[in-house]
């Protein structure tokens, strides 16, 4: 492996781990209020309002980017443990990288069932343009990838469609970056049996409950809320806690719990959190006309960043793209398909 790609690895690990760090917190706070944790508090209430209107719609996206410049990335990067400093171009890729979701219902989103979603979209764009899409669109599932430019991200070349043997045509397509499909239920046979789990359940609805129960009342205690007026009509509204106090307090009252999770879910133990930052964090909810519109946290805060750094992770809502059925896709057998999912297989190998 050279030196590069090594401190690429090494500076995208310290990065999705602050990103999770901070996403963590943004969930947490962003709970608090839908759940009516704050219901006594008028900043939470228009939170708790705010995200039951974006239930009630039809029709939402969300997009995910990094609001930093590519010298606060490296910043943060110096701190993944080399001596080298993360390459100019992969610096600027990674403040270029926006991740964008949509989905479309014939009912509120908030009662949907998988049969009522219209659609759904996902793709994940760098500085030149979207590297990997996917769309889940009826009885099919379509996806695309940008090889070489994906490639490039990774440090490793990606083979050409013409270097796929003609036993494996099907797959050319992607290689060429167009459309391809898989059928959805074959596809989520194939992820099951290469499962080493078997495909572990998720959350039941009665232990999602006792686990919002368990969480409520330290958020109750642990977290502020205040509003600040803006102006035509935008207010923002600030939640604010000690990030490791939150994290431990809230892990003690899902502890009795542990044994309901899913396999795999395993919490976090005493010496994990001692690692925690003993930092106040601020989550800042934009609401414009009563509708939330953008969630922010400076990662800085985690990541320990140099002082006067920012690196604002942020999130925005705004109304469906495209979750269409893309024209002249072709198709391919889920079972060939290694991983089971191109798109997941590009993610858990590409930048972020």
């Amino acid at each position: 492996m050279s030196d590069a790609r090594h401190h690429k690895e090494n500076a995208i690990t310290a990065i999705r781990k602050t990103v999770i760090a901070a996403g963590c917190t943004a969930v947490l706070l962003a709970t608090a209020a839908a759940c009516g944790t704050v219901q006594s508090l008028t900043a939470g209430q228009k939170v708790d309002e705010a995200v039951d209107r974006l239930g009630e719609q039809k029709s939402l996206a969300f997009e995910l980017d990094l609001d930093a410049d590519s010298a606060a990335l490296t910043a943060l990067a110096g701190k993944a443990g080399t001596d080298e400093e993360l390459p100019p171009e992969f610096a600027k890729f990674l403040a270029g990288l926006r991740v964008e979701v949509s989905v479309k219902s014939r009912k509120p989103l908030a009662d949907s069932g998988e049969k009522d979603l219209v659609g759904t979209s996902a793709k994940v764009e760098g500085p030149e343009g979207v590297l990997v899409e996917y769309r889940a669109v009826g009885d099919f599932t379509y996806y695309r990838v940008d090889m070489p430019a994906l490639g490039e991200t990774m440090g490793m070349p990606m083979p050409t469609a013409d270097e796929i043997p003609e036993s494996e045509k099907e797959f050319r397509s992607l290689f060429e970056g167009k459309w391809v499909k898989i059928d959805s239920s074959a596809l989520e046979e194939a992820q099951k049996s290469g499962s080493s789990s078997g495909g572990a359940d998720g959350i039941d609805v009665k232990t999602q409950q006792k686990i919002i129960d368990a969480v409520r009342g330290v958020i109750a205690r642990e977290v502020t809320f205040s509003a600040k007026d803006g102006s035509d009509g935008t207010e923002h509204v600030l939640a604010q806690a000690n990030f490791r106090a939150l994290i431990t307090a809230i892990v003690d009252k899902l502890g009795p719990l542990e044994g309901e999770l899913p396999a795999g879910a395993e919490l976090p133990t005493g010496e994990d959190l001692k690692d925690a930052p003993n930092k106040k964090v601020a989550v800042d909810f934009t609401l414009k006309n009563g509708d939330l519109t953008q969630v922010r946290i400076d990662l800085a805060t985690l990541a320990e960043a140099p002082k006067g750094t920012k690196l604002p992770l942020v999130l925005k809502f705004t109304e469906a793209g495209d979750v269409s059925v893309p024209s002249g896709a072709t198709e391919i057998p889920a079972d060939e398909m290694p991983g089971g999912s191109p798109f997941s297989g590009a993610l858990l190998g590409g930048a972020l």
